[in-house]
Parts: C-alpha cells; structure tokens; sequence
C-alpha cells in the first residue's frame, strides 16, 4: 500500500490519538486466557464463555483502491471492531460485518442507534445487538463506515464502485492482503482472525452485503442481506418509469453525509445528476455499475435473505431477481419472506430470528455442524405471527398459469380461456386518479380504469412467485404509461402494512439480547404485530412507460392507434387467495404515487382476446379450475 502522510492525516484529524485499551478482565477472562482459549459449543451453538465489558475495541483504517471525491487522493475506510479479549491468547475468530452509510446521520435498528465515541476514538455504543450477543460466544463484530461517511473519507455515489468496494477493503485487510494502521497511525494487522467473514445488514447496508458478495473476495462466507437493494435501477426506476423522485442517487448520498461534508460532496451529488437518465427513465451503463443481479456469479459465499413481501420502499422484486440469481449459480442460501414492510426480523420475529441467524453464523463462520443447510430452505409468513415451511421458493408446483381478461355485464371477468370473439374495454389515462380509488367498488364502471373480477373461489389458490401481464393495446396519443394491480376482494384480517410502522407497533418495554455495559446494555424495545380486518388486499401490482415496451434501455414512441403487446412483470409475491374471495385485476394508464405520469391523458382501447395475466399457481391449472376459475 503506498503511504501518503496527507491522506491519513485527513482519515485521523478527528480522531484522538489512543493506543488501544483493555478493560479490567473478569476472572473468568483470566481463567479462560491460561486454558488455550476456544469457543464452546453445547446443544449445537456457541455459548457465551468470553467476557463483553472486558472486549477489545479498536477503529482501523484502510487505504481504498479507489477516489470517490476525486481529490487525487484514495479514499480511507474506517472500521470499528470490538472482539473478545481471549483473541490476545490466542483465540481466532469469526467476523459479523454490518457496513452502513448510516452510523451518523439516520442511525441503525428501530431504536435509532448512532455509533458513540467514549472520547478516545473507541466505541462505547454499538449498534444493534450482534456484538452484545456475538461476542461473548467467540465472534469479531466489525462496524463499516462506507466510503464518504462517518469516519471514512470520500463522498457517497449511492451504489456506484466507491460504495460497493468500501467492505472489501476491510475484508482485504483481515486477510492480511492489505495494510491497515490505528488511530496513532500504527500498522495493525488482525492475527486474531479465523479467516471467515459474515456480512449482514437492513436495507442500504444489505445492498452493501450483496455489492461485496458480488466481488468474489476471497475470505467473505457468507451475507443475511434483510430488505436489500439488489438492482439500484430497480430501486428508482421500474420498466422505464422514474419512481422516485428526480435526482434521487444525489438526493439519498446527501442524506447519508455528514452535515459538516455536504458542501464539500455537492460535486460528487452533481455528478451523480447529470448521469442518472431521469430525463428518460431508461437503463444504462451507470445502472449496469450499480446491479448485483448481474454479477451473481461471482459469489463465493452462501446467502441468508430476508425481505417483506409487502415492502413498498425496497420492493420485493429486489429479492426475486437476486433469488433467481442465487439458483441459477447454485449458491447455498436461505430465505424469509415476511407480511411486513421494510422491517427487520428482529422486530418482526425477534427470538426466531436471532436463534436462526446464531446457527447460520455458527455453521458458516464457526463450523458447527447443526444441520442448519439440511431444513427447509424457505419459511413464509402466512399471516400474522403464523409461518410455515417450504423446500424452495417458487414453492415447488408452482407452474405460469394464463388467466384472460374478459368481458362481463359490470366489471370484467377473469378465465381459463380467452373470449371467443374480438372484444375491447377502453379506458383513458388519468395522472392523477390515486390508488385507493383504482382498486375500490371494483362493480363500478370508470372512466379511468378497466377491472376483471373471478367468481367467487370455490377453493383457495395459492400464488407463488412473479406474476406477468400482456396487454394488448392501442393509444391515441404516441405516449402513456400502463399499470396493473392483483387485487383480493374479500374481508379477513391482514397484517396492516400499510399504516404507520409498516405491520408492527412499537413498545416502551425491552428485552435484553446478550451481555451488556452501563452505555451499551444490549436491550432493545419490543414490538407487536399489527394487524386489521380489510374488505381487500392489494396484493402486487406493476407499471411500465409504454415508450419501453421494447426495451428499458431505449425508447420508441407509439404510432397513434396502432395496436402493439405491453409485457411486463408485476412485483412478486406468495400469496393464498382464500375461498369465498374473488381475484380482482385493475388495469390503468399512469399510476400515481408508483411511477412519474405522464400528462397525455391518452385514450386506451385493451384486446381482450390476447390480454392477459399469467399467474404462478401452485398445482397450475388443475388447482385454479379446482377454485373455479
């Protein structure tokens, strides 16, 4: 690594100059240091032998490959770890890895945790539980700080090269491939490392999790991306329509800088506008930097993932085509799909969901053999607080099911078999009709939408996997948007998603989860899942800028009254219709509040011959003319 004095002077100036500090050791820390030190592992898990108050904490920064800020200098990453203090006697251990743009501006978990100096340039608040409740069974816990934020130099690019390689510069490090000095400027190397890394994170920091799998570094084992960006497109963008709002890479890398940088990042956040393509919406070789979907590949390690199928911030369809990647590459992996939103298992299913990750981290970063890789691969919340099990997501049976939209007396209706003779609905584009008002009073003829409802179920059908629509269809206007939303109509209680805390309510009371200190205790709020009983569910739902019915990587306008197929996925989804409910599918043009509008207002005529949804039934067709389709 080449030395640059000024370049750590600028990693270090806000940081105390301190050599590392043991606490005073417990005499059960003394007694273990003089007994070749080692975990313990007692009815298939590691058990808590090794101190917390007494762990060594120290921050470690490492020389990058790359220049976010463009300041011809490399940035610094900046990392914390703390690790048992058994590690100085010889003990190696296992690293749990969350890198986040986060620790000083949003914080992390549902209780707010920012990272807290104790005045020395070490930590004494963690957040989040994994080092209370890792360390003391024989784990390194390893705190990031991505490229531009907190302690790390440079400037956020929002899933561009300088964020997605910011964890492999720690990992390079606890492999001995590069060099890495501490607050004082002195080499440290990590002669206490077993070798195996975990990265895990909520959000952002899955994305990260997922940005470093997709390297190939040697020495990462395993990832629990939870709620993780996969395709940072998909994320703003969906077939062609711009999602969110204009300029967001910019927007969300001023978000997670620290105040006292923004000014100084403002370029970089420039920069980031002038290449994002909202004029069009379409993909590009800036989008193409930013997918993991595409180089999962390369993996090398297993994946543990965990996504609310009912999360409308970071949508589902960042798990399936991350999900579909992992198969196709035969990785090993593990899947959670909750009714929540953008929530993490440990406020959604908190004693399931630390007993679980505590034996996937044991099998892959410890090598306990507790037949973890040998259960179901998938478990899926069916309702609220009831899971069940399955070998694979798909749920194995699943097979694409065409059901045609059709003609009926009030609304459409839905079959097997499409219409026998030419037939059309016609709708026009309203920009600003709002979605409850799409999906309600589905009996009800619109001027703004087309619906198509099944007869009552005569059986429950279960749906799993992508939905896919084809529309046929003609405008008289040479642009408009589509959208499409699958619909439940039927009253039965529902996780509420959709209100406030996006399915659960947050409690004053805690519960604690491993060993703790006066300022970091290890107790975190507890939560309660929140549900109501709703006459109808949206159940998925999809858009596409007609302009990109070709490609999301070009547009072509429509010829006025030409008809032409509009295909495109709706989010995926696992789902059982209930009997006694009808499916209902909503068609419209522009779909306010999930993509940009645009403001022809066209005029849409549908062929119903050759529209249709097609739908991943398990059991097929027999089981949907078994529910009376």
């Amino acid at each position: 690594m080449r030395r640059n004095a000024r370049l750590w002077r600028t990693a270090l100036a806000a940081v105390p100059v301190a050599a590392v500090a043991v606490l005073g050791a417990a005499p059960q820390a003394l007694a273990q240091q003089q007994a070749a030190p080692s975990i313990v592992v007692s009815d298939g898990v590691t058990q808590p032998v090794f101190g917390y108050a007494d762990a060594i904490r120290e921050r470690v920064f490492v020389e990058s490959t790359f220049d976010s800020d463009g300041d011809g200098l490399r940035d610094v990453i900046s990392f914390d770890i703390i690790r048992p203090k058994a590690t100085e006697n010889g003990l190696k251990v296992p690293v749990v890895m969350d890198a986040s743009p986060y620790y000083s501006t949003s914080c992390r978990g549902n209780d707010s945790q920012c990272k807290h100096d104790d005045g020395t340039g070490r930590l004494d608040l963690w957040p989040l539980f994994y080092d209370n409740y890792f360390v003391p069974r024989g784990y390194a816990i390893v705190l990031l700080d991505m490229a531009g934020t907190n302690n790390s130099t440079g400037c956020p690019t929002t899933g561009g090269d300088s964020d997605n390689l910011s964890a492999k510069m720690a990992i390079n490090w606890l492999n001995g491939r590069t060099a890495g000095r501490n607050a004082a400027g002195q080499a440290v190397k990590a002669t206490w490392h077993n070798g195996k890394t975990g990265m895990i994170g909520k959000s952002y920091d899955g994305a990260l999790a997922e940005a470093t799998a997709v390297t190939g570094v040697s020495g990462l084992t395993t990832i629990v991306p939870i709620g993780g960006v996969s395709e940072w497109y998909d994320y703003t963008r969906s077939n062609g329509l711009v999602t969110r709002g204009n300029h967001y890479p910019a927007s969300l890398s001023n978000t997670v800088t620290n105040s006292n940088r923004r000014a100084y990042c403002k370029p970089v956040r420039d920069a980031l506008s002038v290449e994002d393509g909202d004029a069009t919406g379409d993909y590009t070789s800036f989008w193409n930097e930013r997918s993991y979907v595409k180089k999962a590949n390369k993996i090398k390690a297993s994946v543990f993932m965990v996504h609310g199928l009912n999360d409308d911030n970071v949508k589902p369809d960042h798990m399936s085509k991350f999900w579909y990647a992992l198969a196709e590459n035969n990785v090993p992996r593990k899947l959670w799909l909750s009714q929540e939103g953008h929530v993490d298992p440990f406020d959604f299913r908190r004693a399931e969901w630390v007993r679980t990750l505590h034996r996937w981290f044991d099998f892959w970063l410890q090598d306990v053999q507790n037949g973890i890789m040998d259960e179901n691969r998938v478990d899926i919340e069916r309702a609220a607080d009831v899971w069940e099990t399955h070998a694979d997501w798909p749920i194995p049976g699943t097979v694409d099911t065409d059901v045609f939209l059709k003609t009926g007396p009030n609304a459409g209706s839905l079959g097997l078999v499409p219409v026998e003779k030419p037939a059309t609905g016609k709708f026009q584009d309203n920009p600003s009709q709002s979605q409850t008002t799409m999906i309600s009073n589905p009996t009800t003829v619109t001027a703004n939408r087309l619906a198509f409802l099944s007869a009552p179920l005569t059986a429950p059908l279960h749906i799993s996997g992508t939905p896919t629509v084809r529309l046929r269809a003609s405008a008289d206007q040479t642009a408009t948007n589509f959208g499409v939303i699958l619909v439940d109509y039927g009253r039965a209680e529902r996780v509420a998603h959709t209100q406030t805390g996006e399915g659960i309510t947050t409690l004053t009371t805690k519960d604690c989860w491993g060993e703790g200190t006066a300022v970091d205790d290890g107790c975190f709020r507890q939560t309660v899942k929140r549900v109501a009983t709703t006459d109808q569910e949206l159940v998925t739902k999809g858009v596409m800028d007609a302009l990109n019915r070709q490609s999301i990587r070009v547009e072509v306008p429509l010829v006025r009254g030409e008809t032409y197929n509009f295909d495109f996925p709706l989010l995926p989804e696992d789902y059982v219709f209930e009997a006694g409910h009808q499916i209902g599918v909503i068609v419209v043009g522009s779909y306010s509040g999930y993509g940009q509008v645009k403001q022809t207002r066209a005029n849409i005529e549908l062929a119903l011959k050759s529209s249709k949804i097609t739908l991943p039934i398990v059991g097929g067709t027999t089981a949907a003319r078994a529910a009376g389709l």
